[in-house]
């Protein structure tokens, strides 16, 4: 047994130590996997649940550093998952520009939202000071054109 490259035993009687490779690429891509998943989650809607309006030229985004306003179908207002009403609001504006001045502000609007609503949060964002203020979109797949 001299010239065979598998396991086996030694001249002694002893066992040669194998490593099976495949089992090893089992636990490889169960790790690839569950990174990925994990990696999937941590891109969640900060805001409302709203249905978004679609666009076609739409980019990822980073939520470090980001304030979600949301503006219901109905034009309510919400701040990270929370409604707040019109004045708490804009102490939440002011105080987030206050702990964070560049931080970014992503308004994430119901498509059937009233305009007037999406474009009051933007505005309000611009005058406190924030130079960096977002409109949320939902990317439009490739055939579904209106």
């Amino acid at each position: 047994m001299s010239g065979s490259s598998g396991g086996g035993t030694t001249s002694s009687g002893q066992k040669k130590a194998r490593i099976e490779i495949i089992p090893l690429i089992d636990v490889i891509f169960f790790l690839l996997a569950t990174f990925v998943l994990f990696t999937l989650s941590l891109n969640t809607p900060q805001g409302l649940p709203v249905v978004l309006p679609q666009s076609e030229s739409g980019e990822s985004r980073d939520v470090l550093g980001t304030a979600t306003i949301s503006v219901t179908e109905a034009g309510t207002m919400g701040w990270n998952k929370e409604p707040v009403v019109l004045d708490e609001f804009l102490n939440r504006l002011k105080q987030f520009y206050q702990t964070n001045p560049e931080g970014k502000i992503l308004i994430n609007g119901d498509e059937n939202a009233p305009f007037n609503q999406a474009i009051y949060a933007f505005d309000q964002a611009r005058i406190v000071g924030f130079k960096k203020v977002f409109i949320e979109t939902q990317v439009r797949s490739t055939g579904a054109h209106h």
